[in-house]
């Protein structure tokens, strides 16, 4: 066994479509896939829209105004604070009058089942009303997609039902049972790393907790820990997986995706796991956390367009064009995404027939040392970026290294983001003597997902692969004149490419959050397959795949006919303690055993 950490599923929601079999990523590149292409993707858009009319579809997909299903950005709800000047009557339900109410109010018995208020002048109120708000795009999920309403979701968080979507849409991906993998690997060689960066920020989760008596609302039992950062992993493992594997996701804020990849790569390379299923889900188009990064500026303002464009006060920006990487731009644009991916090693992959979408041989992270400004780029991204491309220099060779491969980079829209990022790819590819680099900002499209944005750029990199199609900057006029340009190639129009043998996959977050992970190609995956096991392994690993892509194909003709029941086991399978034997050398759980020996040098023991 290499222990190499091969990648055989990609599933997900973004707002392009879905990930598996790369439908999100020929969203964005439809106008270039051939007709029969085009048609399978309008179905794939139709399934989860409900709508087959192709304008509504374009309309309804990738960045757009912010619609209503989410909050009205011409009224956001804001309270305003006033004094009264004069005496002044209210009512309340009796319910509400009961205790700690102002020295000041004077409660009297009123009409019916209601209880009169006496407030005096000077009496401090919070009258609601609203605002228009400063942002008006986002990447929002296809429209007419409700990922709540697939499953019971019990007033999920839109991010676990995104998360328990998008889990699905992975094992759909790598069209092997789930139930033949377990019956390949001990329950402890399965990983489950995913999380989001923030946590579920909205009504069901954290957000409805810290609200909700400020609004005069009952806080739930739910909304606390089903608000955890780590919560997306902890339903993959309990109600889609029933996994008892290593679990414990990191956070990284915009790099959080490749953190969580970096740790299932190193449990398949130690061999502590076969499995992994790694990823992150976000949902912050949420007024509350949008307010928070637009009073930081990050956030592409509708001023800031207008003013980008030349255009006067009353008239709006255009949406699609609100996200500008490596352009003359003004802030990033928030979004929405899930991404799950899965990860076996790569005797599993030859055992069972898996796909060989791509290998990742590592995943490197560093901080930024001192800050300035704690949210400021800093200089560890150098590090990351430099280290995976000195990995897969060596793996490579210089010349088929040298000769040139993607970077999908972090790409956020930000003037900072803009220069530093580029004086990054310039110098690494200088020092390391490549010829070209063609970088992709896919975020373009989708915008921002924060800790998933790393999780959409890998899935599109694997529909570059697919499809042979690289994803232009296509919201730009031009490249920046203040961007690194040296030995980077910047596409502003979608065109075909010759496959590359590898990707760099760059993550840059606040805090000082550096990540980036070195990707090889499914030729070189298969190349290093068929050298390390031979050619007579590699071609029994054919057959079987075949067996494997009829069974995706299934799947995915019985999904675009409406069977989209995600997979979600919610107290099913529960064991009770009285399935459990412990003995010396091992735990049976049921019918599962896991082997407890412990491993450890010699050279510790006394």
């Amino acid at each position: 066994m290499l222990h190499l950490p091969v990648l055989v599923a990609a599933g997900g929601i973004n707002s392009a479509g879905k990930t598996s079999n790369r439908q999100a990523f020929k969203r964005m590149v439809i106008d270039k896939l051939n007709a029969n292409e085009q048609e399978q993707t309008r179905g794939a858009l139709a399934a989860i829209m409900g709508t087959t009319d192709a304008s509504a579809q374009d309309a309804g997909t990738l960045i757009r105004t912010i619609e209503n299903s989410h909050f009205d950005p011409r009224a956001v709800p804001w309270a305003r604070r006033i004094t009264t000047q004069n005496n002044l009557a209210a009512d309340m339900a009796p319910t509400q009058v009961t205790e700690n109410l102002p020295e000041d109010w004077a409660p009297n018995s009123g009409e019916g089942k209601r209880t009169s208020i006496a407030l005096a002048a000077g009496t401090e109120l919070l009258v609601p009303g609203t605002r228009d708000f400063e942002v008006s795009a986002a990447g929002l999920l296809p429209t007419g997609f409700d990922p709540g309403t697939l499953y019971a979701s019990r007033n999920h968080p839109r991010g676990l039902q995104m998360t328990v979507f998008a889990a699905s849409d992975a094992l759909a991906d790598l069209g092997i049972d789930w139930t033949e993998v377990e019956a390949r690997v001990s329950p402890d060689a399965v990983s489950v790393y995913v999380s989001s960066s923030m946590g579920q920020l909205d009504e069901g989760g954290t957000g409805g907790m810290l609200r909700g008596r400020a609004l005069g609302k009952r806080v739930t039992s739910k909304q606390c820990p089903l608000g955890f950062a780590e919560m997306p992993g902890d339903f993959i493992n309990a109600y889609v997986l029933g996994s008892l594997g290593s679990t414990g996701p990191a956070l990284g804020a915009c790099a959080t995706f490749l953190y969580n990849l970096r740790l299932a790569v190193q449990d398949i390379r130690s061999g502590r796991a076969r499995v992994a299923i790694i990823g992150a889900a976000e949902a912050p188009v949420v007024a509350e956390v949008m307010e928070g990064y637009a009073a930081m500026g990050a956030l592409a303002s509708d001023k800031a367009l207008r003013a980008l464009d030349g255009l006067p006060d009353n008239i709006r920006p255009d949406a699609r064009r609100a996200c500008r990487p490596f352009g003359e731009n003004c802030g990033f644009t928030m979004s929405e995404s899930a991404q799950i991916m899965v990860l076996f090693d790569d005797a599993l992959v030859l055992e069972l027939g898996a796909p060989a979408l791509a290998a990742i041989p590592d995943v490197f992270v560093s901080a930024d040392g001192p800050k300035k400004s704690i949210s400021s780029p800093g200089v560890g991204n150098y590090v990351t970026f430099a280290k995976s491309a000195a990995l897969l220099k060596k793996l490579l060779g210089d010349h088929r290294f040298a000769s040139g491969g993607v970077v999908q980079a972090h790409g956020t829209s930000t003037p900072q983001n803009r220069v530093t990022e580029s004086q990054i790819m310039s110098q690494v590819a200088t020092a390391m003597g490549v010829q070209r680099w063609t970088v992709g900002a896919i975020k373009s499209f989708i915008g921002h997902s924060l800790g998933a944005a790393a999780g959409d750029q890998l899935s599109a990199m694997l529909g570059v692969w697919e499809t042979g199609l690289m994803p232009g900057i296509t919201t730009l006029d031009g490249v920046a004149a203040d961007v690194a340009t040296d030995r980077l190639e910047f596409p502003l129009q979608t065109h075909s490419i010759d496959a590359p043998d590898y990707a760099l996959i760059n993550s840059k977050g606040f805090g000082g959050n550096n990540a980036t992970a070195a990707v090889l190609g499914p030729k070189v995956t298969q190349e290093l397959l068929s050298r390390h096991h031979g050619q007579r392994k590699l071609s029994g690993w054919r057959a079987a795949h075949e067996r494997v892509q009829k069974q995706r194909d299934s799947i995915e003709s019985s999904r675009l006919q409406g069977n989209w029941a995600p997979q979600y086991q919610f107290n099913e399978g529960v064991l009770d303690p009285s399935a459990v034997q412990v003995e010396a050398d091992q735990v049976t759980l049921g019918e599962r055993q896991v082997d407890v020996r412990a491993s450890a040098p010699d050279n510790w023991c006394l």
